[in-house]
């Protein structure tokens, strides 16, 4: 139960890229959880749940940079702490 009390609220926005200013890293120090329209997600590199979408990578397509091409799916967005 202790564990519950030290965890951060989760975020309205949050982004896996360290780059990003939606990064919270305190948050990614727990599993957490993204589900979209009832049904979880594994792939989600960013997500908004007051406008509700989430970004996935598009395959294994690629940016001028290396990074991978997103695709942004609306949605019902939930964020949990597993």
């Amino acid at each position: 139960m202790t564990e519950a009390t030290n965890r951060p609220a989760m975020p309205d926005r949050l982004s896996v890229d360290p780059r990003s200013p939606h990064h919270i890293a305190a948050v990614f120090e727990h599993e957490i959880g993204i589900r979209l329209n009832d049904k979880e997600r594994f792939d989600v590199e960013e997500y908004c749940i007051s406008e509700g979408w989430v970004k996935v990578p598009a395959g294994k397509t690629r940016d001028r940079k290396g990074n991978p091409m997103m695709i942004k799916l609306k949605g019902r967005v939930e964020a949990f702490y597993r």
